[in-house]
């Protein structure tokens, strides 16, 4: 089992929702999370007075498949999240050592 975490921008979000349910992924988690990388925050106005964020919005995106599935999903994630500019994210893939599902007790792949 693999965990695959994505770092993307917030209004890709519904179109690699839709990519990964194309590929057979049947559940995620998602947070609004804030970070930045080569973008190094922005510039915005309110109010009238342009001031400097550090940290920029993104969608962290969690996602626990088999490893036969993994590089299909991360390649829909790519695809789906591209914009080809600056900041567009990352994909992070992690092992599971054990996956266990709280109602019924099945583990592992079962449990996913």
């Amino acid at each position: 089992m693999k965990l695959i975490i994505a770092i993307i921008k917030p209004f890709k979000l519904d179109d690699v929702r839709e990519a990964l349910t194309g590929v057979g992924i049947t559940g995620m988690t998602v947070s609004e999370v804030k970070g930045f990388g080569r973008q190094k925050g922005q510039t915005e106005i309110y109010r009238g007075a342009e001031y400097s964020t550090n940290m920029v919005p993104k969608i962290k995106i969690e996602v626990v498949c088999g490893a036969g599935l993994v590089d299909r999903a991360v390649e829909a994630i790519q695809a789906a999240a591209s914009t080809g500019a600056i900041g567009d994210g990352k994909i992070f893939v992690l092992e599971v050592g054990q996956a266990v599902r709280i109602r019924t007790g099945e583990t592992d792949e079962t449990a996913l």
